[in-house]
């Protein structure tokens, strides 16, 4: 039995106005006014019940089957609410008291009187009806039995879990389907029977198969999708806000595929605009007209000593560990510090969180392996290492000696990189204390060259060793909450270097404690700021064994080599530099500043240096597709702990390195995929290290000739264009060019002259494409370099010592002359076979395609009358697989 709430509103309404007013009631018709000399109020808004409340059903009465309709008055205030309620004509049986009850819980919208809330009163009746009693329905005929088709898609080679794909049997739009998670996993309820099963996944060719699902039972299986041929296309994660002028950034799928990079990642940036080419393609980075040591490298922000294996193999991280490299010619931002050239920071990758991974490379110079799986939830773990086996291969194909003689040249190397992820997947929601994540990572590489020369017709033995050996150990913990984050790095390291040569022995060995701490806070849409701390400690100790420095020679007999008295050397340096730094975004329209300050301490080998680098950067976005950039900053570099030495080896008066850097530049959005970067720049470095140093008089009128000084000069200035084509399915490269002018000069002496380092024409061009058949991939590289500077051999006359039983050579003006300009094409072959559960990669990389002979170093006659150019690599053809699982 239900009640019925409510009645139309009755045609009476009363207004509780004055009571010098004469109540009128209001129908809405218009009305003729009568000039009584006053106003007559007027129902402007008559009120809205908003909210009912049902009464209660005398229980006795509904027994009885009675029903009632009672008419209650009913009050509302100016706010709409019910303040009192009559009624006018009782009915009796627990009707009356049961609607009264009701209706003072009424709400109403407000009436108003001439426009303004008043009270009024309003006629009401409640009806109680009785509802027919509900006819049972019959129990619905029970449902038909379901199948339930249950599993997990994988991607066919990698078996990466498939998220987001559609599940149905057939394709039936109507049909039941379902959608993948996010590990892949998905469940289906369809009619029993044969189920034609259809996967759709972007990027995935169509999966079909047939399964027969029973009656009331759960078919569990697996479907390995195929990948649409593998391509170059990546996914970016979260593109980051370009800050610096010129940073350039490398993903996966361009590092791997680069030809004459043999397949590694760090190789590829002598590609790039702003590096001049290295003899031999050794692993040296010459950025800007810079020096080899003003470029620092950094993993996560780690400072490493070398990027290469042997100064031109392998790069020291294996590149399934590398997610991006990005490249800062120079301008870069105030985070970054101890260099006045460039900057390098290779950003490793998390683990896998789905399921174990892993690779096996295999070539002719090393093998090595990557491994990675989750451990836990929200914790991951992966590793590699490789060693090389030159060492005994080698050996076996030198030449042997027609005089009984050998030569031996064994190369070894060997690295290793071990990581643990912790804290929360990537995407997941951040707790109300906010989101923790880090990882804790080792890795290290070691270097050795022996080269032994014995017998034969050799008048001496010769032994040569080199060694360079560095270990790191880093942790990183990042803390996010809303708009905040703090990254706290904490690293511990040690580094080894050792040149022996017969007697003559040298051995660095360093041990450092590190710690960064990086916050950034967007404090408001067009403001934000970036702050933080970095420190490094370094204990030094050198040792070893050279000739007596300007000491007494004693030749054996007449005519024979003179020989030195070696003299043992030992020294111990502390090292320490602090640094904070603070960057400000400031967006006003499409105009960017970021003003920035480093101010570093240094105290280095006893000696206290300091000093402060404001740096600015200027971002003009007009439109979508333009940008206008600019920049202006100071960097600076301390001096080597051990050239603080006392004299003679070293100089305690040495002050830190410095360079002003600016730039200028524009880049330009020409399609989707398309885009040019112009950016010219001027760097002027001064108080630059040099040898050898001054010669000072002491009080005691003795000379003292320091060998070092902060007397060199040097400016560079160029222009750079990068012609970039984005990665996509099918192709990816670029055009890159530099002019360049490296100069350099001694404070007080002759005019600038071209350094070492300058390269004025560095064009190349790179490319790679997926070709439509058989998952072949051909890339290639081309590449036309201007001649290194280099001093010419002037002979006029022979130049005999006596002393020392050897001829010298005359030369004409230092670097005056350049070598002949470096040419040469490279191409990649890439083929994939892509397996169930894994993947195989066959490639052929081919160095100097059609044997371009490049000179790359000269030598001379005993005499020093004739000049000898030094061949670089020929066609050079590599052959390597990698397997991926």
């Amino acid at each position: 039995m239900t009640s019925s709430r409510f009645v139309p509103w009755s045609l009476l309404a009363v207004l509780l106005l004055s009571t010098t007013v004469q109540a009128q009631a209001y129908d809405g018709a218009r009305r003729e006014e009568v000039d009584a000399g006053v106003h007559t109020p007027v129902l402007t808004k008559p009120p809205e019940l908003v909210r009912s409340v049902e009464a209660v059903y005398p229980p006795e009465a509904a027994a009885a089957g009675k029903t009632a309709s009672v008419e209650i008055v009913i009050t509302i205030d100016a706010q709409g609410a019910v303040s009192d309620a009559q009624v006018t004509r009782p009915v009796g049986d627990g009707f009356d008291e049961a609607a009264l009850e009701a209706v003072r819980q009424f709400q109403f919208s407000p009436a108003e009187v001439d426009g303004v809330p008043a009270p009024i009163q309003v006629q009401y009746v409640y009806n109680f009806v009785l509802q027919p009693p509900k006819v049972e329905e019959s129990a619905p005929p029970p449902p038909p039995p379901e199948a339930t088709l249950t599993g997990q898609l994988l991607a066919r080679g990698s078996r990466t879990r498939v998220e987001g794909a559609t599940v149905r049997c057939g394709d039936d739009p109507e049909a039941p389907e379902a959608m993948s998670d996010a590990e892949g996993r998905f469940t289906l309820k369809v009619t029993p029977g044969e189920c034609d099963v259809r996967v759709v996944a972007s990027e995935y060719h169509l999966f079909t198969t047939k399964e027969t699902l029973a009656p009331s039972e759960t078919t569990e299986v697996i479907f390995y999708l195929m990948p649409k041929a593998p391509g170059f296309e990546t996914v970016v994660r979260g593109a980051r806000e370009k800050k610096e002028v010129v940073r350039r950034t490398l993903e996966r799928q361009e590092l791997q595929k680069v030809p004459g990079s043999f397949g590694d990642p760090i190789r590829v940036i002598q590609n790039l605009p702003g590096v001049a080419r290295t003899p031999f393609g050794l692993g040296q980075l010459l950025v800007r007209g810079a020096a080899p040591d003003q470029t620092l490298t950094f993993f996560d922000g780690v400072e490493v000593p070398i990027l290469f294996h042997l100064g031109g193999g392998p790069s020291v991280l294996n590149s399934e560990f590398i997610d991006r490299i990005d490249f800062y010619p120079g301008g870069f931002g105030a985070r970054y510090g101890r260099a006045v050239g460039g900057a390098v920071d290779v950003a490793t990758r998390k683990g896998s969180t789905d399921t174990l991974h892993g690779s096996v490379k295999v070539d002719l110079l090393d093998s090595g392996f990557f491994l990675e799986s989750p451990i836990t939830e929200g914790i991951s773990i992966s590793g590699a290492a490789r060693r090389s086996y030159v060492d005994a291969l080698l050996p076996l194909v030198l030449p042997k000696d027609p005089q009984g003689g050998s030569l031996l040249v064994l190369p070894r190397y060997w690295d290793y990189q071990v990581r643990m992820d912790f804290g929360a997947k990537r995407g997941s929601e951040p707790d109300v204390g906010g989101r923790h994540s880090g990882y804790v990572m080792a890795f290290g590489s070691d270097d050795l060259l022996t080269v032994v020369a014995t017998g034969g017709g050799r008048n001496r033995d010769i032994t040569v060793d080199t060694r360079t050996l560095f270990h790191r150990l880093k942790g990183d913990w990042t803390y996010r909450k809303g708009n905040f984050t703090s990254v706290l790095t904490p690293f511990a390291g040690y580094d080894l270097g050792r040149f022996a040569f017969g007697e003559i022995f040298l051995d660095a060995n360093v041990w450092s404690l590190g710690l960064r701490e990086d916050l950034a806070l967007e404090v408001t849409p067009w403001l934000t700021a970036r702050a933080g701390a970095d420190v490094l400690f370094e204990h030094l100790v050198g040792e070893g064994q050279i000739p007596v420095i300007g000491g007494i020679q004693f030749p054996p007999f007449p005519g024979a080599e003179p020989r030195s008295e070696p003299q043992p050397i030992k020294r111990t340096a502390n090292s320490f530099d602090g640094a904070l730094y603070a960057e400000l975004d400031v967006k006003a329209g499409p105009v960017t500043l970021t003003p920035g300050l480093r101010a570093s301490a240094a105290r280095v080998y006893g000696q206290s240096r300091s000093a402060f680098d404001p740096r600015l950067w200027v971002r003009f976005q007009p439109t979508e597709k333009t940008a206008l950039k600019g920049s202006v900053g100071l960097y600076s570099q301390p001096p080597e702990a051990f050239n603080l030495d006392p004299a003679p080896l070293g100089n305690p008066n040495l002050l830190h390195e410095r360079a002003f850097q600016t730039s200028l530049g524009v880049e330009q959005q020409l399609t989707d995929i398309i885009s040019v970067d112009v950016t010219g720049y001027f760097n002027r470095r001064y108080d630059l290290v040099v040898s050898p140093g001054n010669t000072v008089q002491n009080e005691d009128g003795s000379l003292t000739r320091y060998p070092y000084s902060n007397q060199g000069l040097g400016r560079a200035y160029g222009l750079e264009v990068l012609l970039r084509h984005a990665v996509t399915r099918d192709f990816f490269g670029w055009l890159a060019y530099t002019l360049n002018r490296s100069e350099q000069r001694r404070a007080g002496g002759d005019e600038y002259r071209l350094t070492t380092f300058d390269q004025t024409h560095i064009l190349t061009a790179v490319a790679s494409y997926r070709l439509p058949w058989w998952g072949l991939e051909l890339g290639a590289r081309m590449r036309y370099v201007t001649g290194r500077p280099t001093t010419p051999l002037q002979h006029l006359f022979d130049r005999y010592d006596v002393d020392r039983n050897r001829y010298y050579g005359s030369y004409g003006e230092t670097d005056s002359a350049r070598f002949k300009p470096f040419q040469q094409l490279d191409l990649r072959l890439d083929k994939n076979w892509v397996f169930q559960r894994w993947t195989l990669n066959a490639y052929i990389d081919v160095q100097n395609v059609y044997n371009a002979s490049n000179v790359e170093a000269t030598f001379y006659d005993y005499r020093y009358r004739e000049q000898f150019e030094v061949p670089g690599i020929p066609i050079l053809p590599v052959i390597g697989v990698k397997g991926s699982f």
